[in-house]
């Protein structure tokens, strides 16, 4: 079976969580929007969207005849069925409790550059913004990734559940190379206190689908449409 992963076709965004997991499972997938065709079949779906069981917002993914909306719940579903979640339902639960942490992350670094409302554009929200990153940075990053610290250190193991990698663990990955790519000043500062994160993120980053994927076209680059944008008057 192949998987059809809809995402919007130009940026990494929430969609690269569920790549990046398709990509160590070593499963086939389909990245819909960006094949020929693919963007209106994305607008076609999101025009029931309310009908059914049908998404309100990218990403999905379909699997068979199941369609499976929102970041932390196509984990749960491809955790269970390719070995990145752990078999005990205590543990499921307390990786999905680490995906939605994430979510938390996402949705914050977003708003530290559109704190006002999506639908304005970034140079109508600079003064505001400015003010969002400044607590963001200063406060938000490191409370965060001091979480991440300790749950790495009560582990037992190099990954967050111990020895075992997991989806959490490849999301964290996506945490970090969005961070330092958005405060790249404030990153460096802030990775001066965290002894654990880093190799985590190496660890990773070398394992073998994971980095042919990140040496491949199939890796969008990072850019100032996604999630994570690089406005240098935000990196103070």
């Amino acid at each position: 079976m192949t998987y059809e992963l809809y995402y919007w076709p130009s940026i990494q965004g929430r969609g690269e969580f569920i790549r990046l997991a398709l990509e160590e499972a070593g499963t086939r997938y389909e990245d819909v929007a960006r094949q020929n065709g693919g963007m209106p079949k994305l607008m076609r779906l999101l025009e029931n969207a309310g009908v059914g069981e049908s998404p309100f917002a990218p990403p999905f993914l379909k699997s068979g005849r199941l369609l499976i909306a929102q970041t932390a719940n196509i984990l749960l579903y491809l955790g269970a069925r390719h070995s990145l979640a752990p078999k005990t339902e205590r543990d499921r639960l307390f990786v999905n409790q680490l995906q939605l942490t994430i979510a938390d992350i996402v949705a914050e670094a977003h708003d530290a550059h559109h704190p006002i409302a999506s639908s304005l554009y970034y140079d109508d929200q600079k003064r505001e913004a400015k003010r969002a990153a400044h607590h963001f940075t200063k406060e938000r990053i490191p409370k965060f990734l001091g979480y991440f610290e300790s749950v790495l250190e009560n582990s037992g193991g190099p990954f967050l559940l111990g020895r075992r990698i997991s989806y959490a663990d490849l999301s964290l990955f996506q945490i970090m190379e969005g961070l330092r790519y958005a405060f790249p000043r404030n990153m460096t500062r802030i990775e001066k206190k965290l002894r654990r994160i880093q190799p985590l993120c190496e660890r990773v980053a070398t394992r073998p689908r994971i980095a042919d994927y990140l040496g491949s076209d199939r890796r969008l680059p990072f850019n100032e449409s996604g999630i994570f944008r690089h406005y240098a008057e935000l990196d103070t």
